[in-house]
């Protein structure tokens, strides 16, 4: 359902994503992670056609999302990292708003809306505009702006940011099922718990390059440590040097403390 074929996108001497080659298959849950700077929002970017890759080419459910990018874009949604909504609209005219951009028949829009405000929790603030709202009931309704034309293609950068645990809890249900339907998401996230717990695979990719992919058990036996936190540490860069240091520093700290 995604694939990526040779992927480079440089930034003048900066190489941020470095000849990706991956592909996710219909109906997987699949997580990306990397440290900061990694490439990971710059792969998303490139793969929901906001950036044009340096080389290589991106394919959708077979569609180049650059030659043929309307298709493409018709099939996928974005979560970015920081919720984008028009403030002096209800939340209720956002989705509609967002149905109508991807054509969505007027009754079945209207049902949609009404069906994701009340999962995700925010039916009572429905004709509030949406400057009212908290950052995490932004991120829920951008969510659910997401799902009202059914697509696809999930693409969610860091999509539980902001979210109290109820409302993490209720996403990563909903993300489940989704994949359980047969939609394809393709996943950043900094908290290893979230996938370790979701994801079918995952892949971790460091200064631009993918360095391990594959399910849990794989990862395991790959590098004959259990937790995905030990993995990726092991894998993105010295795993005792953050360890040593931060001993050094509340040695530091305590010996101060106690004079």
């Amino acid at each position: 359902m995604i694939r990526f074929e040779g992927v480079t996108k440089r930034f003048g001497a900066l190489t941020a994503v470095d000849d990706l080659t991956l592909e996710v298959p219909a109906g997987e849950l699949f997580g990306f992670l990397g440290p900061n700077g990694a490439g990971k929002t710059t792969t998303i970017r490139m793969a929901t056609g906001m950036l044009r890759p340096t080389s290589g080419t991106i394919r959708i459910a077979g569609y180049d999302v650059y030659k043929q990018g309307e298709a493409a874009r018709g099939l996928l949604g974005y979560v970015p990292d920081q919720p984008y909504v028009y403030e002096k609209l209800t939340g209720r005219e956002f989705l509609r708003f967002v149905a109508d951009l991807y054509r969505v028949e007027r009754t079945t829009a209207n049902r949609r809306a009404d069906e994701l405000l009340h999962i995700m929790d925010l039916a009572e603030y429905a004709e509030q505009l949406v400057e009212s709202y908290s950052h995490g009931m932004r991120q829920k309704l951008v969510i659910s702006s997401v799902l009202i034309h059914e697509p696809q293609v999930l693409f969610l950068d860091e999509p539980t940011t902001a979210l109290d645990p109820r409302s993490a809890r209720l996403v990563k249900e909903i993300l489940r099922a989704l994949c359980d339907r047969g939609t394809t998401v393709f996943m950043t996230t900094h908290v290893m718990e979230i996938a370790e717990r979701m994801c079918d695979r995952v892949a971790i990719t460091d200064k631009g390059r993918v360095v391990a992919v594959g399910a849990m058990d794989d990862l395991r036996r790959l590098r004959g440590q259990e937790s995905l936190e030990s993995i990726f540490l092991s894998l993105t860069g010295d795993a005792d040097a953050g360890s040593n240091a931060n001993t050094d520093w509340l040695s530091a700290l305590n010996d101060g403390r106690g004079q």
